[in-house]
């Protein structure tokens, strides 16, 4: 569900729909999940076409796709090899996603949370500096979505995602744009253990209001201090949790 749910936050649709795409998306969730582990080989062509029952074309096409994303090479001779993690394009919205379907690794969500620590506390100043009416309204709006499921565990993560990453975008910068995936990647991964207790949705609810406050009376400084305070009240669960 967390795979879905992050595409719809981006806003994106993931692999299109052929056989060697599907194939594809089998291998990243396993290569990801750690089934395959980095410097191992994948089973030869041959072998992977009778497990999942396609052609070995549709096999090398799927292939392909995983190179272009780093998560494998091909070294004739030696066969298809996991690369190493560092090698991976962590960016790419497939491989963020595949994330979501394999089991939890504290030292990746720990590292997502330290990314947030960095970039959002920043992104709520420059919130506060550069939004316009209509980027307020639409975080007004989120919070609003917040409060309307706090009863929900899963509207209330989906609600809060949007929240942080219309922050993101109020910034008027596309590079901090365009870390939303990673902002989903930690929210969807860390939320579920942070928050499975509705309870505590009126808590984070209420350092959510005070971020988008700072952010709508134009105090950067104060804003930055209240994202900071509401990611490090979060980190705090974390660590409990993991």
């Amino acid at each position: 569900m967390n795979e879905i749910l992050f595409y719809n936050l981006t806003q994106t649709n993931g692999l299109t729909h052929s056989l060697a795409t599907q194939i594809a998306r089998e291998l990243g969730r396993r290569i990801v999940a750690g089934l395959y582990p980095q410097g191992t080989c994948l089973e030869d062509e041959m072998t992977l076409a009778e497990k999942y029952r396609v052609s070995r074309s549709v096999i090398r096409d799927a292939v392909k796709i995983l190179v272009g994303k780093g998560l494998l090479e091909v070294r004739r001779g030696i066969g298809t090899k996991v690369r190493n993690r560092l090698e991976w394009g962590i960016l790419d919205n497939d491989v963020l996603a595949w994330h979501q379907s394999a089991p939890m690794n504290r030292k990746f969500l720990m590292q997502l949370h330290e990314f947030r620590l960095v970039i959002e506390p920043k992104a709520a100043q420059l919130a506060a500096r550069n939004g316009m009416t209509d980027d307020y309204k639409s975080i007004e709006e989120a919070i609003h979505k917040m409060r309307e499921n706090i009863n929900s565990s899963e509207a209330f993560v989906e609600a809060d995602a949007n929240f942080h990453r219309l922050i993101l975008l109020a910034t008027d910068n596309e590079f901090l744009s365009a870390m939303d995936g990673i902002v989903f990647t930690s929210l969807l991964s860390s939320i579920r253990l942070t928050n499975r207790d509705a309870k505590q949705n009126e808590a984070s609810l209420s350092l959510h209001q005070d971020v988008a406050d700072s952010i709508f009376a134009k105090k950067p400084e104060e804003a930055e201090q209240r994202m900071f305070h509401l990611l490090s009240d979060a980190k705090v669960r974390l660590t409990a949790e993991v």
